[in-house]
């Protein structure tokens, strides 16, 4: 229907998806592969096996809420979602009368290598990612502010990305 081109894949890094998929869409734009991009993310639970084996793990809240960085935290709310961003240089997007809802300056993207487990993120990894960007991005932790974190709701992840996100800034 729209005769797009360019890079066109799919992606599954677990939590991380979509933001990969939005900077791998940046690269995409940076390289001239592409005038414009889209990038989503899709959560959908197929099958009863991967609630059953999250809960295994002790990953799941045990009520209907995330309690993200708090005191009561016990685990993440598993949903399914959809969303999706159109990309382009933010001069095209001027130039076609767009409506702007954000700006991107940088992003970045790494592994953690080797943790404790899958629940357990690496602070040093964490932090590293976040200093790229926002070195890459020319920007001051300082003059941060807002941040959109992680949070899984558990007593040992989110003290880990706390301390991540302190090394960062």
């Amino acid at each position: 229907l729209f005769d797009f081109s360019g890079p066109s894949f799919a992606v599954d890094s677990a939590c991380s998806s979509s933001l990969t998929a939005i900077h791998l869409a940046l690269d995409s734009l940076y390289g001239g592969l592409c005038d414009a991009a889209i990038a989503g993310g899709v959560s959908l639970i197929v099958d009863p096996q991967h609630m059953i084996e999250l809960s295994a793990l002790g990953m799941l809240s045990e009520g209907a809420e995330c309690r993200s960085f708090g005191r009561n935290a016990d685990g993440f709310v598993d949903a399914e979602g959809v969303g999706a961003v159109i990309l382009k240089p933010l001069a095209q997007a001027v130039r076609d009368g767009d409506h702007i809802h954000a700006v991107i300056k940088a992003s970045a993207l790494n592994a953690g290598g080797r943790t404790h487990g899958y629940t357990v993120p690496n602070p040093v990894a964490q932090a590293d990612v976040v200093s790229t960007a926002l070195a890459r991005a020319g920007v001051d932790s300082t003059d941060v502010s807002y941040l959109e974190a992680h949070g899984t709701g558990t007593a040992l992840g989110d003290p880990i990305e706390v301390a991540g996100l302190t090394r960062a800034f």
